[in-house]
């Protein structure tokens, strides 16, 4: 039997992730006055990235739906693993 590949990026419950430039991430860090290891991490094989492309020590945003603030977003560090 064949096996399929499913794209949990597509799926309702799965927040949206995107992958930032390294402009982006250079902001974001200096905005936070924070550095890579203080960031929480997300694996590079985590099925929600997978298709993002992304490379050890890239930095992924994450927006969350909230019923009561909107929108809340989450920046991870792209570890091995």
């Amino acid at each position: 039997m064949a096996k399929t590949k499913l794209d949990v990026s597509k799926h309702v419950l799965v927040p949206k992730h995107i992958k930032l430039s390294d402009k982006e991430k250079k902001e974001v860090l200096e905005g936070y006055n924070s550095t890579e290891k203080e960031l929480p991490k997300i694996l590079k094989n985590d099925s929600a990235i997978i298709n993002l492309g992304a490379s050890v020590g890239d930095v992924i945003k994450i927006i969350r739906k909230s019923a009561t603030s909107g929108d809340a977003t989450f920046y991870r560090v792209v570890i091995d693993g």
